[in-house]
C-alpha cells in the first residue's frame, strides 16, 4: 500500500539535517520500502510497503536514527486523507494561498481543543480544525506567528506537523502521477 510520510522536525542544520534526500530514498529502499520518492528537503515521502502504519513509522524513525542520527516524528498519511485536506481548505482566493498551512498528525485531534481554539483570537492568523487536518492562514514572517506546531502540539498533547498547502497539493499530484506510471 502507497503511503505519504511526513517527516516532523528536519532542519536545515543540527542534528535532524537530512544531507540528501537521495540518501534517504536509499537507505529506505534498503530496509525493504518500495518505490521510495522525495519532494523537497523538508521530509516529505511516498513510499509502498505492506507493512501497518505503525511497523513502517518504527522502521523510517530507527533507519533514519541509525543512519543519519536524526531522530524524528513520523506522520503517516494516505493518498485519499491528503486529497480531502486540499478540498476541503476552508480559506477561498481572496487569501494568499502561500501563507496557507495544513497540520497533520497520527492522533486524533481531540474536538473540545478545536471548538477552544476556533473561538480565540489570533489577530491576522486563523485557525480552522477538518476532518484530516487543521488550517492555518499565517500572513506573518514565520518568526512572529503565533500558531505554530510548537503551540498547537502544547494545545493538543500530540505530535503534530505543518505542510504549505501547496507542498500537500504537489504531493498529491506526484503520487497520482506514480499511479499511472505503475
Amino acid at each position: 500500500m502507497k503511503k505519504i510520510i511526513f517527516l516532523r522536525g528536519v532542519t536545515p542544520t543540527g542534528n535532524n539535517r537530512i544531507p540528501k534526500m537521495s540518501y534517504l530514498v536509499e537507505i529506505l529502499t534498503e530496509v525493504g520500502f518500495l518505490n521510495v520518492q522525495t519532494y523537497i528537503q523538508s521530509g516529505n515521502i511516498i513510499l509502498e510497503s505492506e507493512l501497518s502504519d505503525e511497523e513502517i513509522r518504527k522502521l523510517v524513525h530507527d533507519t533514519i536514527l541509525d543512519k543519519i542520527g536524526a531522530d524524528l516524528s513520523i506522520i503517516i498519511k494516505e493518498i485519499n486523507q491528503l486529497e480531502i485536506a486540499v478540498q476541503e481548505n476552508p480559506f477561498d482566493n481572496t487569501y494568499d494561498s502561500s501563507r496557507i498551512h495544513l497540520v497533520f498528525t497520527n492522533e486524533d485531534i481531540p474536538e473540545s481543543t478545536l471548538t477552544e481554539l476556533s473561538r480565540e483570537n489570533f489577530g491576522d492568523e486563523e485557525f480552522y480544525g477538518g476532518h484530516e487536518c487543521c488550517y492555518l492562514y499565517l500572513p506573518r514572517d514565520a518568526r512572529k506567528k503565533r500558531l505554530n506546531t510548537n503551540y498547537l502540539e502544547k494545545k493538543f498533547g500530540i505530535r503534530m506537523t505543518m505542510r504549505k498547502l501547496s507542498v500537500v497539493d504537489r504531493l498529491t499530484k506526484l503520487y497520482s502521477e506514480k499511479i499511472r506510471q505503475n
